[in-house]
């Protein structure tokens, strides 16, 4: 039998009112509708198509209040988040019921498939592995796209919000990201926290994202592995009413087809 996968979506927000569900009425942005649903009813639906999956858990600051939504998708485990993304997932793993491999993604992601999980777990490697999208392939589809890029010598590259943590070796990840987050969207800012000749590197891109993840993880010794995604909608989360009408063609075409 294939190696079951745990399904961890990160369904929480950060502390004040999310402009997004704001925007749509809603409390919360995991319950933002797209297509007549919640974004989280989308993730939890294709996670459920996926046979590599064997449980789905659902992360949040107030699970019950999202439990319906999940429930449309088919269903998840709805557990209580803690006080940020990396704290939370560090305490998952000291409950120690939960078993590796993981499979971290976000509510914010309606438009993840089958397709993009399977293509990401099938790449994944190591003890932790981080799903990517480079800018060239996501202009050839859709050349007026704004994303957030990591500029390195071997492209630019936006996160496709797909995680894979294989071993709890990825904790130390997790503590620095803690410390890091504030700087995630500009990469020498980010790989400063793994010394300064690495930030050189980053800020003058004479690395390539594929290394310098490779060498960032051997300072925290484990091995990080970079999964360029073929499909650039794997780089399309809802964060702004743009990306939510971008979501709205998408879903719509694919129906068309």
């Amino acid at each position: 039998m294939p190696m079951q996968w745990t399904a961890i979506i990160l369904a929480g927000q950060r502390p004040g009112i999310d402009p997004l569900a704001a925007h749509f009425g809603q409390e919360y942005k995991a319950l933002v509708p797209i297509d007549g649903e919640a974004m989280l009813t989308h993730v939890v639906r294709s996670l459920h198509q996926c046979g590599e999956i064997g449980r789905i858990v659902v992360l949040g600051q107030q699970p019950q209040t999202l439990a319906t939504a999940a429930e449309m998708g088919g269903g998840g485990e709805m557990r209580q988040s803690s006080d940020g993304i990396s704290k939370s997932l560090e305490q998952l793993m000291e409950c120690g019921n939960l078993p590796f491999p993981w499979l971290v993604t976000t509510a914010d992601h309606p438009l993840l498939t089958p397709a993009m999980v399977q293509e990401f777990i099938k790449e994944a490697d190591g003890d932790l592995s981080i799903g990517m999208v480079e800018k060239q392939a996501m202009l050839a589809q859709f050349p007026d796209a704004k994303r957030t890029w990591l500029r390195f010598s071997d492209g630019a590259w936006s996160g496709a919000n797909l995680f894979a943590f294989t071993s709890d070796n990825v904790a130390a990840a997790l503590r620095l990201w803690a410390a890091a987050e504030q700087d995630r969207k500009q990469a020498w800012k980010l790989f400063r926290h793994f010394g300064p000749i690495l930030a050189l590197r980053a800020l003058t891109r004479t690395i390539g994202l594929k290394s310098a993840l490779e060498k960032a993880g051997t300072r925290l010794g484990l091995s990080a592995h970079l999964v360029s995604l073929s499909d650039p909608v794997a780089a399309i989360d809802v964060d702004k009413p743009a990306d939510h009408a971008l979501a709205v063609q998408i879903i719509a075409s694919r129906k068309a087809l």
